[in-house]
């Protein structure tokens, strides 16, 4: 029998960023959610150790799939092992990789929160989920909460987690323009700004999701504006969702360059969708609902 663990795409919601400190880090606050899209993982216990790469994003992998850095499937199966004593060498494993790259969406994080849920599943089911947090913490700022893949509050580097379980399902259509948007330039170009604040905001006065829309749109994603500068090709991205129509919110996620609309219902949201689809048939378009993905 074969194991399988979801890797959804994470979300930001909005993204406040403040200025660079004597760390070299930048502080930030934000709310993430979790789409029912994404990428997935399979572990074969009859197969040949190591890791496979298929999905219509396989050959865009930044880093050699295989080999003796590896992406971050690797990275946290090697952790996992190096942490806890948890043999996970013998593993074999199959990345469906249907999430563009350095597209905003934590697609490395999440491949790497699924194959430590699923290597806990499989080895070590009584292994406390504080151990595994630990183990994705190294992997990066966004690797405890791809792990527990939750709507959260994320602050500080982004490790300082606080879930919040008011967040309602929104329905969403995710577009990505086809162009990569690599988060230290994006960064950088940041920097060059000098703008932005990593402030927490009040919440929303209710938690249904027509509050939720209107207190999101008075928020901000703070990497916006560089990553168009460094993109230029997440502009018209963005156009295309103001013009479809139906969203009550329009932004990109992370360092983008995936972008998203938030809408009332699922119909406006695959209505949108399809029209996006149309008009530029190269991108990648997905209507989508926001909230929780697999809890570990």
């Amino acid at each position: 029998m074969q194991w399988h663990e979801a890797a959804p795409a994470k979300v930001n919601l909005f993204l406040h960023v403040g200025p660079v400190g004597d760390d070299g880090y930048h502080p930030l606050c934000s709310l993430v959610a979790f789409a029912d899209v994404g990428d997935g993982l399979t572990l074969d216990p009859d197969g040949p150790p190591g890791l496979t790469v298929a999905g219509s994003f396989a050959d865009a992998l930044l880093e050699d799939p295989v080999g003796p850095g590896g992406n971050l499937v690797t990275k946290a199966r090697d952790a996992l092992q190096r942490m806890t004593g948890v043999d996970a060498s013998g593993l074999s494993l199959t990345l469906d990789k249907r999430l563009p790259i350095a597209a905003g969406l934590g697609g490395g994080s999440s491949d790497a929160g699924a194959v430590l849920r699923l290597a806990r599943r499989y080895l070590a089911p009584d292994m406390d989920m504080q151990v595994l947090a630990g183990v994705a913490a190294v992997l990066g700022a966004d690797g405890p909460m791809c792990l527990a893949a939750v709507p959260s509050w994320a602050e500080g580097r982004g490790d300082v987690l606080t879930v919040e379980p008011r967040l309602p399902a929104l329905h969403a259509v995710l577009v990505n323009p086809g162009v990569p948007s690599p988060t230290g330039a994006v960064y950088r170009a940041y920097d060059a700004l000098a703008r932005g604040e990593a402030d927490r905001p009040a919440p929303p006065a209710a938690w249904d999701a027509a509050t939720v829309m209107a207190w999101l749109a008075h928020q901000r994603n703070d990497l916006e504006g560089p990553a168009v500068l460094n993109a230029p090709a997440i502009g018209p991205a963005l156009e295309a969702l103001r013009l479809a129509g139906g969203a009550r919110l329009v932004r990109m996620s992370g360092s983008g360059a995936t972008v998203f609309g938030l809408y009332d219902d699922a119909a406006d949201a695959a209505r949108a969708a399809r029209a996006i689809e149309a008009d530029h048939p190269g991108w990648w378009v997905r209507a989508t609902t926001l909230g929780a993905g697999p809890a570990a």
